[in-house]
């Protein structure tokens, strides 16, 4: 009845904004635990609760206009409906304010800005978690067998699509990276690039660095990131941008020595807006 009505309801609009995703806390004697985020224990499947997935379907054989608002506090299957729909909001849980903040992106009022702090995986299987380790154990240890190749060092490293990259996020504008430099010096890089606006709103960027090692002696990710700037830009304007990378940044841990060691060799350094999304880059003779 509830679908029928919104189906309703959709079919008599220029736009519609559907809000869902999870919720948060739980009650055993009431909900299956996966329609919660919770602490203290692990959610058994990525699948959307409560028949979301039947709503926006149905909602999208009456209206192609659907931008969808994702609250939650990771990563949710969508593989049912992404491709259909015109708009995705990554709200996470937002807070008291949440409405207004949303209004005010969803209206045009505020250019968003942010990146994501992790990697989301289309499907459950997907996750290093499940791929490389021994997740779920045996109910008292869990053996961490994905070893470093977490998030994004995994799907970067294995040529695994993600749903969303590490570092993905979209504005109401556009970005032109170019006029990349590097100098290296007493054990550090020196990055100095362009950033323009090249659209029509002002907003914000967070350029993002990674390093790759050309021939490590041990398995090393694909890149790794080592150093990130947020920088505000109006309309049409550009700045030069400048990011030190000091020793730590190409270093790894040997396990055989037992610390932190740098091999002296030729390093890629990266620069983009996600770590899928990668604009510049510069080799780099490390000493």
């Amino acid at each position: 009845t509830l679908i029928a009505e919104a189906v309703k309801a959709a079919a008599n609009a220029d736009v519609v904004i559907m809000v869902g995703g999870w919720t948060h806390g739980y009650n055993y004697n009431e909900w299956n635990d996966n329609a919660y985020d919770a602490e203290g224990f692990d959610k058994p499947n990525m699948d959307m609760p409560f028949g979301q997935n039947e709503l926006i379907n149905a909602v999208l054989k009456v209206n192609p206009n659907v931008a969808v608002v994702l609250m939650g506090g990771g990563a949710i299957d969508i593989s049912l409906w992404d491709k259909k729909v015109k708009t995705i909001i990554e709200a996470w849980y937002p807070g008291m304010e949440g409405g207004n903040a949303l209004a005010k992106i969803i209206f045009g009022q505020i250019n968003p800005s942010g990146k994501l702090p992790v990697t989301f995986p289309k499907h459950l299987n997907e996750s290093p978690a499940h791929v490389l380790g021994a997740y779920p154990g045996d109910s008292v240890t869990v053996k961490y067998t994905d070893d470093i190749f977490v998030g994004y060092r995994y799907f970067d490293t294995y040529k695994v699509q993600p749903q969303f990259a590490f570092g993905h996020g979209l504005s109401y504008t556009n970005f032109e990276y170019k006029n990349l430099q590097v100098n290296y010096a007493n054990k550090a890089a020196t990055l100095l690039l362009t950033v323009k606006n090249t659209g029509g709103m002002a907003g914000a960027e967070v350029v993002q660095v990674y390093v790759n090692e050309k021939s490590p002696e041990v398995r090393r990710p694909e890149k790794e990131l080592k150093g990130f700037v947020k920088v505000m830009l109006q309309a049409g304007e550009a700045k030069q941008l400048k990011i030190t990378l000091d020793e730590n940044a190409f270093q790894y841990f040997n396990e055989a020595k037992n610390k932190w060691v740098m091999k002296p060799g030729r390093f890629n350094i990266l620069v983009g807006s996600s770590s899928a999304d990668i604009r510049l880059e510069k080799g780099v003779d490390v000493k």
